[in-house]
């Protein structure tokens, strides 16, 4: 199954007023991210411009609902309770270059 997952920033002015603090989780969930994509799992992530409000986007696989709960939570910045919000949604089909569900 392939989902869609959105990280929601703490606040709207995220991420032109990012701590420190934030900027280093922002570091470790890109490389979380990153290296689900190495094994294959992710077909694509990144930060989407917005006008409301710039928000993460990924797209990625897991075997079942639970699976892909499962990896938000592995996720650094969602892991620290730092006020990033998240939603998941299962997607009905993926067409991507490396084949299609």
């Amino acid at each position: 199954m392939y989902f869609l997952f959105r990280l929601l920033a703490p606040r709207p002015s995220f991420p032109g007023d990012m701590t420190p603090e934030e900027g280093a989780l922002m570091q470790a969930h890109a490389a979380y991210w990153s290296g689900l994509m190495a094994q294959g799992r992710v077909v694509g992530f990144g930060p989407v411009a917005d006008p409301r409000g710039v928000y993460g986007l990924c797209i990625f696989q897991a075997p079942d609902a639970e699976a892909a709960a499962a990896l938000l939570g592995g996720d650094p910045v969602l892991a620290a309770g730092r006020g990033f919000g998240s939603e998941l949604h299962p997607m009905l089909g993926c067409s991507h270059p490396g084949g299609a569900a």
